[in-house]
């Protein structure tokens, strides 16, 4: 997103302009990880020396991320909010982000309300906009985030270990079941439909929890395409095995009223919860509760890690199956 050292005048038409009235922001301090933003051919950031880069980057793309409909300050929260997510899965500080967007045409009230939500969050965050593009095209928007974690210290998919303890952060299901209704609308219950909404087009990433368990939790994904998914990520990165109490997974009260296979379908393959699933050995859970504390996020410990491979589903008596389905696939 560069700029000339003159900013265009935000009476002018073109790309210039655009940026200039909707991503730049003078008034706007930068932290001090930022030697430079936007306004260069290249941003550049000062991370604490001696820590690791952490960089990750998540594409949305109208008609497949999200609805034709959805408010433009909602999508630009979810934009980096899935970004972010990448980051507390590896309990990374943000640092910055770049931002991409392809517009079919220009229109100001739109983006003026999607850069409200963009920056809401990215400032929430001390996350702030170093650089980017804009084109004509389909509207799509892709995101850069990067962030900085003391070396060795990153939670990584690669590392659970047989007799850890399973934990997931929030609940699960809702922004299923919210895409659900919102496709299929009739008989859906309004106020439960709104609440649910703002799980899936305003998901909150648990970048605080992340950072917290540095030093207490073992390996790490985000829940982006269902819980089954991604934990079987995890578990076929680290070699192991896993078992799910169904009992212990938690859901929003209008996925737990319904039928059992829909609101397994909800819990285990839907996709957008942003949570966290992560595992640490039974000795550290007093550390992960002071972490849930410290990060003011509900956690819960809903399984553990067994020799073996695959998941695991544990019924209400007992009984242990394993589990066959996939989660969330955008070529399937």
């Amino acid at each position: 997103m560069s700029l000339p050292t003159t900013l265009a005048d935000p009476s002018q038409t073109g790309e210039f302009a655009l940026i200039a009235r909707h991503f730049q922001r003078p008034n706007s301090p930068l932290p001090a990880s930022v030697a430079l933003g936007v306004g260069d051919d290249c941003a550049l950031l000062s991370p604490t020396p001696g820590h690791q880069i952490a960089i990750s980057s998540d594409m949305l793309v109208s008609g497949r991320h999200f609805l034709p409909d959805v408010a433009p300050a909602a999508l630009g929260h979810k934009a980096l909010a899935v970004n972010l997510s990448d980051l507390a899965a590896m309990g990374a500080r943000p640092l910055g982000f770049t931002l991409a967007l392809a517009l079919p045409q220009v229109d100001d009230t739109w983006l003026s309300e999607l850069a409200q939500g963009l920056f809401s969050l990215a400032d929430a965050q001390r996350c702030p906009l170093v650089g980017g593009d804009t084109t004509r095209g389909p509207l799509n928007l892709c995101i850069t985030v990067f962030g900085e974690v003391p070396p060795g210290s990153a939670l990584r998919r690669s590392a659970a270990r047989v007799g850890d303890d399973i934990y997931v952060s929030g609940d699960l299901g809702g922004a299923c079941l919210a895409l659900s209704w919102l496709q299929s609308p009739t008989g859906a219950p309004q106020e439960a439909l709104a609440r649910l909404r703002e799980r899936l087009e305003r998901p909150t990433p648990r970048v605080a929890l992340g950072q917290a368990l540095l030093g207490v939790a073992r390996a790490a994904i985000d829940i982006s395409d269902g819980l089954a998914g991604d934990l079987g990520h995890l578990l076929r990165a680290s070699g192991v095995g896993g078992e799910l109490v169904l009992e212990a997974l938690p859901q929003p009260d209008a996925v737990a009223a319904l039928p059992a296979a829909q609101r397994l379908r909800c819990v285990l393959q839907g996709g957008d919860d942003y949570e966290l699933v992560f595992t640490a050995p039974p000795g550290a859970r007093l550390g992960v509760e002071a972490a849930a504390r410290r990060s003011d996020t509900p956690v819960w410990r809903v399984g553990q890690i067994v020799a073996g491979s695959g998941l695991h589903l544990i019924n209400a008596q007992g009984g242990r199956q394993r589990f066959t389905g996939a989660g969330f696939d955008h070529f399937t």
